[in-house]
């Protein structure tokens, strides 16, 4: 309203001195005229009571003269110029001076309609500009209430909305304009959030039900062996401590990494790396374990940028995978083309339904669900292949073998 108010304040004083400038020159252009009607070689002004005349010779003599300046001296004005003069008692008047032969007529108009104009309009300005800047600020205070009641709708309920309250939206307006939008994009970031919530309950819960079993395990060897001593051996309490432990240090470490992967924390190396020759480093473990045949025909030369360690994870984990479903046969290849590297895995298993394709990349899946704890894993080994591909720039695609087993085929840039 200060800005309005001064835009208004200046917008009539601008009209003001406008319009009197103009009234102005009316008055100078009148007397002007009437200058110019009067015969200088045989005055006789025509009397008016809102001007004079006088005719003044080359001495500065007045040798004619309107009665209401009779006997005043000579108006002291240049042929072309405009004066304000106060010749007549009570009268402020504009002359002008034009040349006609050896003398000078100087004729005279009131600017008192000049004044009485700009009172009129400075009064009227005065009293109309603050009814129009309150009539302004009623309209504004109203429109912009309207305009922003969505905005105090949304935030009232986004102050409402607690941690246990996320599936709560804020009202969504009507319209595409900028507030429905700021509602929509905030009800998209509470979906984001429930979304992020839901997953990390998920989570916590799957992995206590993880850590569950194998500490549940050790507490049951234990207390067997303090009740009943002589029923187990150490090295059998040992053995059956260690290999647990192993399992929960597993199920640490993969929590841990995918736990960095939500936080956008797996920075990988940028080293160069032979992805081959890590290939062929998977297919002599998988063989010195003697569970499965492995063909290295398809595998060539490939090399990308990345952290090997992490990329021996990735090969350790699809190697693991695939050794426990096939039948009999693991086909390792890899190959570089068009500048990405296609490292592929399959098995002759019963394979992958495609309804599960890109669920089996997900957390704590496994598609078996009466599968044996110990054989099966924990469903992360997928999860975590697909957070360190896409760390290195790549992608992970499940599919069906020629076979019909189960082939998982990683896409990451060429080095």
């Amino acid at each position: 309203m200060v800005v309005v108010g001064l835009a208004l304040l200046l917008g009539g004083v601008a009209l003001v001195v406008v319009m009197r400038s103009a009234l102005l020159e009316q008055v100078a252009d009148a007397a002007r005229s009437r200058a110019a009607s009067v015969d200088a070689a045989d005055p006789h002004p025509v009397e008016d009571d809102d001007g004079f005349v006088q005719v003044i010779d080359a001495g500065g003599r007045v040798v004619a003269a309107t009665s209401n300046v009779a006997g005043a001296d000579a108006v002291d004005v240049r042929p072309g110029d405009t004066t304000r003069v106060d010749v007549v008692p009570g009268e402020d008047m504009l002359a002008v001076a034009v040349r006609s032969g050896d003398r000078t007529v100087v004729a005279g108009q009131s600017t008192d309609d000049v004044a009485d104009a700009t009172g009129v309009v400075t009064r009227l300005l005065g009293l109309g500009l603050p009814v129009l800047l309150g009539i302004v600020a009623v309209t504004t205070w109203w429109t912009t209430g309207r305009a922003l009641a969505p905005v105090e709708a949304v935030r009232a309920e986004v102050d409402e909305i607690s941690a246990a309250e996320l599936h709560r939206r804020v009202p969504d307006p009507r319209g595409q304009d900028e507030i429905a939008r700021l509602a929509r994009t905030m009800n998209r970031m509470l979906d984001r959030l429930e979304e992020a919530q839901t997953r990390q309950r998920q989570f916590v819960s799957d992995a206590s039900h993880e850590l569950r079993s194998p500490v549940a395990s050790i507490r049951q060897h234990a207390e067997v062996a303090l009740a009943h001593p002589d029923r187990i051996t150490v090295p059998d309490l040992a053995g059956t401590v260690l290999a647990e432990d192993l399992r929960v240090q597993r199920l640490v470490e993969d929590l841990l990494l995918l736990a960095r992967a939500d936080e956008h924390r797996l920075r990988p190396a940028e080293h160069p790396v032979d992805l081959d020759d890590l290939v062929l480093e998977e297919a002599a473990r998988l063989r010195a374990a003697g569970a499965v045949t492995v063909d290295t025909t398809g595998v060539s030369a490939a090399r990308v940028t990345g952290d090997a360690t992490a990329l021996r994870r990735v090969l350790r984990n699809l190697g693991d995978n695939a050794a426990r479903h096939a039948g009999g046969t693991v086909a390792l290849s890899v190959g570089s083309r068009d500048g990405t590297v296609t490292l592929a895995v399959e098995d002759d298993g019963p394979g992958i339904a495609p309804a599960d394709r890109e669920r089996v990349l997900r957390r704590f899946v496994r598609l078996d669900e009466a599968r044996d704890r110990d054989a099966g894993g924990a469903g992360l080994g997928l999860a975590i292949v697909d957070e360190l591909v896409r760390a290195h720039g790549g992608e992970v695609e499940v599919g069906e073998s020629a076979g019909g087993g189960a082939r998982v085929v990683v896409r990451l840039p060429a080095g």
